[in-house]
């Protein structure tokens, strides 16, 4: 796989597109800036506010495999991201004096980092470990948000393993992914766009299996105590891995991947076209090509992903014991510790607005707040 926009041995139809108006790469970059302000606000509201406080590891202290694995990967990841902004970006700007597809990739894609917690927004099914590095997360801050939230009892985002290492390790996997569509379209030169698309969504489902129910979830990086369990692999322990999370997450590998393997003559995307139109000069067009590049990337994200892990999560099962007995995944959100039942399909689903359960099963409400009264029946007069 080389670092230049255009893949080799790719079919005529792939390489050519025809000529449009600029107004695809100008809808698509308008996406893109909103995108990036919301982001913004975020990070400043997060950075400035109560919550950019750590979330502790509790009581428990995690085994030593857990430790060795992500001390280790964030070492590792932190490590290799400066040879990732050479190989990515300054190594191709000096040959080419412009920022490739790939390096626009790796930024959109550590972006990706502020929209991570967002599977969580109508209810907390997913829960980092708190013994990584971190300073809480700014989810309290996004407009809507539902799920409950307190300084230092949140579920965190790791900072090393996250904000590190999530772009250039989501984009080798892309790379890898296309690397695979190259392979395929080998083998079979005829093969349709359409099956090989197919063809890397089985393979990019196969790969999130590998990589979380085998590698990620059993070391403990992450856990997702809100699985549906009957359709889960090892139901009830920490490391159950829900079978439509490789469905969600393969699908926008696929996507990402097809974004950058069908790519036009210029190495452009579908989303770049038009470009040649946007005027203002060498920076606005990288900007609007960036801007465009991370709209596509973040959509398929929130629309793949994102949305339909809240109709999911809504049918969560109850937590593992597994996971409760272990402070370092639950974070001071429930349980022992605190005075919140942790979530359960016999009790309603808690909002940062409404009262919650308590471990005694009284229904404790938001300060300040009562019982709303029973409004009477307005009773006509019977003829």
């Amino acid at each position: 796989m080389t670092n230049s926009d255009s893949t080799p041995g790719k079919p005529a139809s792939a390489m050519t597109q025809p000529q449009t108006r600029p107004m695809t790469v100008q809808m698509w970059a308008m996406v893109g800036a909103a995108m990036l302000l919301f982001i913004l606000y975020v990070g400043f509201q997060w950075i400035s506010g109560p919550y950019f406080t750590p979330v502790p590891t509790g009581v428990s202290d995690p085994p030593m495999y857990m430790k060795l694995f992500l001390g280790g990967n964030a070492a590792i990841l932190t490590a290799g991201l400066p040879f990732a902004i050479w190989y990515f970006w300054i190594r191709p700007w000096r040959q080419e004096r412009r920022i490739t597809l790939d390096g626009m990739l790796m930024l959109a894609l550590n972006l990706l980092v502020f929209i991570d917690p967002l599977l969580n927004y109508t209810n907390t099914w997913c829960l980092y470990n708190s013994w990584l590095w971190n300073m809480g997360a700014w989810t309290p801050h996004v407009p809507g948000w539902l799920s409950p939230d307190e300084p230092g009892a949140m579920v965190s985002e790791p900072l090393l393993n996250n904000f590190v290492g999530y772009g250039y390790g989501n984009l080798l996997t892309i790379m890898a992914g296309c690397w695979f569509m190259g392979k395929v379209k080998q083998r079979w030169p005829h093969i349709s766009n359409r099956r090989l698309i197919g063809c890397m969504f089985v393979y990019a489902y196969i790969f999130d299996f590998i990589m979380e129910g085998l590698v990620l979830l059993p070391a403990g990086l992450y856990t997702y105590p809100g699985a549906i369990q009957s359709l889960s692999i090892n139901a009830g322990t920490y490391y159950q891995y829900p079978l439509y999370e490789g469905l969600m997450w393969g699908a926008v590998m696929t996507v990402i991947c097809s974004l950058r393997f069908f790519t036009d003559s210029q190495g452009r995307t579908v989303v770049e076209r038009g470009l040649d139109h946007v005027g203002g000069g060498f920076v606005m067009q990288q900007l609007t090509r960036f801007l465009a590049i991370f709209a596509a990337v973040s959509t398929s994200f929130i629309c793949i992903y994102m949305i339909p892990a809240q109709w999911l999560s809504t049918h969560a099962d109850p937590w593992p014991e597994d996971i409760q007995k272990r402070s370092y995944f639950m974070s001071g959100i429930c349980g022992e510790g605190t005075d919140k039942a942790c979530p359960h399909p016999s009790l309603p689903i808690v909002s940062k607005h409404s009262g919650y359960i308590n471990t005694e099963g009284k229904l404790i409400l938001p300060e300040g707040f009562e019982m709303p009264r029973v409004v009477p029946l307005e009773r006509g007069e019977r003829n």
